[in-house]
């Protein structure tokens, strides 16, 4: 089992090892490039740089997969979280048709890279289906059906879902695909070291000096490169980006059936938050894969909640015999709908990010790692204007840029007054963390299961907003650009670098 940032466990998680590094990481070498972050982004990266010649090292703050890659439910497809009728009124049907085109060529390079490394990792071609259950819905399914078509998607109307669920109108997606993540990404880890790549995990990157060579620093040291890669799924520190990327969690379980055949094909519903269905076998055994009840971070009273509300979903449609685990993960949604890939906003040249990737993950980390490879061999790439991190669009997703960050200001406004006050630290159940008010401090209280307290600052040390408890991964989370830390202060997830201190009562 490998670890993941949170108390819940993913099926991924659940069935595989921790990788184990095979050449020695010697913090005192300068190396070229320089890769942040051991999910899926920073591996695909680090694996075609390495291979172009460049002495790369992938840095992981945790242990390979810690972060969102081990917590994706692993949908590859081409019908993106935006619709292609937002991103054809954003930024125009030809990029619309960029899009689609890159989705599809991620799709086709997780496909060779497993032919290639001979890589079990139970790929299966699939189909999708979007369906409507309502007359809204269906309206908004033909705008979407014909948006797609246009940007070249394969699709059409279809009278059968592979979910026994309800609906007025269907769509069929044709081309789409799904994989066991963990055990792909292992196995591009170790074609990477294969290279003559070096992986040092534990080995968080603090902050980097711009001087004639970039010093990056980190938990083992100050390293030397060329280049720096943010694959972190968000940067650390305080930048543009963290404006325009808003931080969401999604929920979702693997359950087995009584009987009945486990649904073949990728599927999706159209409320917001949507639910998304699917089947992975592992090791013979098939589970079935429903997730949804998307919120922004930190903005759930009781997280738990939403694992019984998708529970009973999931009950009121399938014949379920036991739930093998639940678990929850985050993403960054990005303002305009489309990632930012290239040159990070405001530093020089050689450090670049990959970041906004909604919840098409493991679609646009491939194409991340193409084009951040070909941006540093000088390469042309018909993606590199469309997912410039420094584009500017005033038009492009700006109520959406408003609104969440107002929002961000009304978390800054409620944690400096609702701050609720405690007399005695026996209101403290076993497993429950509170921010609390005590003789004028404000404090972060986490009880454990043996009535042991764990106190620390709740000023998420990000940009100063109030951290909430999170009662399903036992971690306190930042409400306003989604920094997450353990009950021990530390930090599981950016764009946070530093700890919270801890307070002695």
């Amino acid at each position: 089992m490998i670890a993941r940032d949170g108390a819940s466990i993913s099926l991924w998680q659940q069935t595989s090892e921790p990788y184990i590094t095979t050449r020695s990481f010697n913090p005192d070498e300068s190396y070229d490039i320089i890769i942040a972050g051991g999910g899926i982004t920073g591996v695909s990266t680090a694996l075609l740089l390495q291979q172009a010649g460049y002495r790369c090292a992938l840095l992981e703050a945790h242990s390979l997969c810690f972060g969102t890659s081990g917590g994706t439910t692993a949908h590859l497809n081409t019908i993106m979280d935006t619709p292609y009728t937002t991103i054809a009124g954003n930024f125009g049907k030809e990029n619309a048709r960029l899009v689609a085109q890159a989705a599809k060529g991620a799709i086709d390079t997780i496909q060779n890279n497993i032919a290639a490394y001979h890589i079990d990792c139970g790929f299966e071609p699939a189909d999708a289906f979007l369906f409507a259950q309502n007359e809204k819905q269906v309206q908004e399914l033909e705008d979407i059906r014909k948006a797609s078509a246009e940007a070249g998607v394969s699709v059409d109307y279809t009278d059968k879902i592979p979910v026994p669920v309800d609906f007025d109108k269907a769509m069929i997606i044709k081309g789409q695909a799904q994989f066991h993540p963990v055990r792909y990404i292992h196995a591009l880890a170790k074609a990477f070291e294969q290279a003559g790549g070096v992986i040092a995990e534990n080995c968080r990157v603090m902050a980097t000096d711009n001087t004639e060579s970039l010093v990056v620093k980190t938990s083992a040291g100050e390293l030397r490169c060329s280049r720096l890669i943010y694959a972190t799924h968000i940067p650390p520190g305080v930048s543009i980006l963290n404006l325009r990327c808003a931080p969401y969690r999604s929920y979702a379980m693997a359950v087995r059936l009584k009987n009945g055949p486990y649904p073949e094909g990728l599927a999706y519903d159209m409320y917001d938050p949507y639910h998304y269905y699917r089947t992975q076998r592992i090791d013979g055994q098939p589970h079935l894969i429903v997730g949804g009840e998307d919120h922004k971070t930190g903005h759930a009273d009781n997280a738990a909640a939403c694992f019984l509300k998708l529970e009973s979903h999931i009950r009121s449609w399938f014949d379920v015999k036991e739930v093998v685990c639940k678990w929850s993960s985050q993403y960054f949604e990005p303002t305009d709908g489309l990632p930012y890939i290239g040159h990070m906003p405001g530093q020089p040249g050689n450090i670049l990010v990959a970041t906004g990737f909604g919840g098409n993950g493991m679609i646009y980390s491939t194409v991340a790692a193409r084009l951040l490879a070909d941006i540093i061999l000088n390469r042309e790439n018909p993606y590199t204007t469309l997912f410039d991190p420094n584009r500017i669009k005033p038009i492009a997703g700006f109520s959406n840029f408003v609104k969440e960050n107002i929002d961000v200001v009304k978390q800054y406004v409620s944690g400096w007054l609702s701050k609720e006050k405690i007399d005695g630290l026996a209101d403290i159940a076993p497993g429950e963390g509170k921010v609390v008010k005590i003789e004028e401090h404000t404090v972060a209280i986490y009880k454990d299961e043996e009535h042991k307290l764990h106190t620390i600052n709740p000023t998420c040390t990000h940009l100063k907003c109030q951290v909430t408890w999170n009662n399903v991964e036992q971690s306190w989370d930042c409400p306003c650009h989604g920094a997450r830390y353990d009950t021990e202060g530390r930090v599981l997830t950016g764009p946070a670098d530093i700890d919270l201190p801890k307070i002695p009562l």
